[in-house]
């Protein structure tokens, strides 16, 4: 290919009266080539760039379906150029071949450049020390941590400043008013100061619907009172107005995916090991930012003392022995049927409070439309009715482990059912009143023996003080691949 420099050195020499030959050999071209550009007053980029504008090398192959397609981009800019394309295809079979896609594609997205929708304008904000936070709740289950090897789905509520991208983390299980207000709280105690404004998605635990007239929840009013701080929410369907928590969620996480590669396990041996793991990671990730962060903390209000971490409730316990909290289900001692108690619902657990006493801690259950309910709490009733187990809204939770489960499986293929459900009601007795672990270890030794067992059986081995030997040894028969051979034989395959 000729260039400008070529072309400019045969000028060059022609204009000292060398031959059009020499001066073709010095500037690298042959004598026809040289003849052009010497009778030519264009440089080869300019010829080009006219090529490029004018001339067309091949036929329009879409001309004639051009207005159909404009037609469908601008009833429906989402579309595809692969599905109209394909679409076209099967409109007139024969027409278009498979390798013009790539052309179709570049036409489309031509279009859309020139005469399609004005995109979305995204407008780059300046950011002042000590003005804003941003929060949210992002989802970690991706990333495939586990606690002593089993799975643990959680969630980070992550929070950053907007101007140094100073960041801090709370492991939490649910977006609940709980939730942030223990995340909030510990990013603020770290920090040492509280920002002017805080913004949130709308997060219904913090944000009212638009048809309140109040903004935000008197809960989450409340705490931003007490902090001095200023609430601010994104528009509805407005993810990229909390921009920098969503980019540092992203970030943030793949910086994780990177130290638990160079550490060689997602495994921790408990939550306690993994939220330390997780410190390190925001320590080291905010010592790069000191600089900036220096600036925030000049101009921070203030830091007030904490505030409780709970949301208290009173409620009156139902005829069921069973209270419902947060669209949740949880039972209590029968003998608080019909009495006033106050419950203290923090971000992972619930206490149960009476006359100025804790009765009970109660693990909380995520979602909404769940039950937790304690066999204890309802033994004594349901050994006097009997009747009410096979039909119990909740029997589920009645077989504390699978043996139990088992044992009552067992009792009904031995027994009419009457029977069997006394004799089971009296073995869960039993283990709430001697121990659950006991009655355990007594029904996997008479369940492995087969034989026909009764609550009298269970009492025995639980009060002779036997004690069985743990399940540890597994056995598992070596993997033979002859099943797999003989099948690649059958199939023809060779290997």
């Amino acid at each position: 290919m000729i260039t400008d420099k070529q072309v400019g050195k045969l000028k060059k020499l022609l204009s000292k009266k060398e031959t059009l030959a020499r001066a073709a050999v010095k500037s690298g071209m042959d004598e026809k080539t040289a003849r052009k550009y010497r009778d030519s007053d264009k440089l080869p980029s300019e010829i080009k760039a006219a090529r490029n504008r004018d001339w067309k090398t091949r036929e329009d192959q879409f001309a004639e379906v051009w207005g159909g397609v404009e037609s469908l981009l601008e009833l429906n800019p989402g579309l595809e150029a692969k599905t109209i394309f394909e679409y076209l295809q099967r409109k007139s079979p024969g027409c278009f071949a498979d390798g013009q896609l790539r052309t179709f594609q570049r036409r489309v997205k031509n279009w859309r450049a020139v005469e399609g929708f004005h995109k979305e304008v995204f407008f780059s904000q300046i950011h002042q020390p000590g003005k804003l936070g941003q929060s949210d709740f992002t989802h970690m289950e991706k990333l495939g941590i586990t606690i002593a090897g089993q799975s643990f789905d959680h969630l980070i509520y992550h929070f950053v400043l907007t101007y140094s991208n100073w960041e801090a983390g709370t492991i939490c299980f649910s977006e609940s008013f709980e939730s942030l207000n223990e995340g909030l709280q510990n990013a603020l105690h770290k920090l040492g100061g509280v920002p002017e404004e805080h913004q949130t998605d709308r997060l219904t635990t913090a944000v009212n619907k638009t048809d309140n007239p109040q903004e935000f929840t008197q809960r989450y009013q409340a705490l931003l009172d007490h902090y001095r701080i200023r609430g601010r929410k994104t528009q509805p369907a407005s993810p990229n107005e909390n921009g920098d928590i969503e980019q540092r969620h992203y970030r943030f996480k793949k910086a994780l995916d990177q130290v638990l590669m160079l550490r060689g396990s997602r495994d921790f041996s408990s939550r306690q090991e993994y939220a330390s793991f997780l410190r390190k990671l925001f320590d080291q990730l905010n010592s790069g930012r000191q600089g900036r962060f220096s600036e925030e903390q000049a101009v921070l209000r203030d830091l007030p003392p904490r505030l409780d971490l709970c949301t208290k409730m009173d409620l009156k316990v139902g005829p069921s022995s069973t209270i419902r909290v947060k669209h949740n289900v949880y039972s209590v001692d029968s003998r608080l049927i019909g009495e006033l108690i106050t419950v203290r619902l923090y971000a992972e657990y619930l206490e149960v409070w009476h006359g100025q006493r804790c009765l009970e801690r109660i693990p909380r259950l995520r979602g909404a439309g769940k039950y937790r309910v304690n066999y204890r709490h309802i033994i004594d009733w349901l050994v006097r009715k009997p009747g009410a187990f096979e039909n119990y809204r909740y029997q589920g939770e009645l077989f504390p482990t699978s043996r139990f489960r088992m044992a009552y499986d067992f009792l009904k293929k031995r027994h009419v059912l009457p029977v069997a459900v006394k004799q089971y009601l009296s073995i869960l007795h039993l283990a709430a009143t001697e121990s659950e672990n006991l009655v355990d270890n007594a029904l996997r030794l008479l369940l492995e023996q087969e034989e026909n067992f009764t609550v009298e059986n269970v009492e025995e081995i639980v009060f002779s003080g036997t004690r069985l030997q743990p399940v540890t040894e597994v056995s598992i028969d070596p993997v033979t691949l002859e099943s797999y051979d003989q099948l690649l034989r059958f199939t023809g395959v060779t290997v």
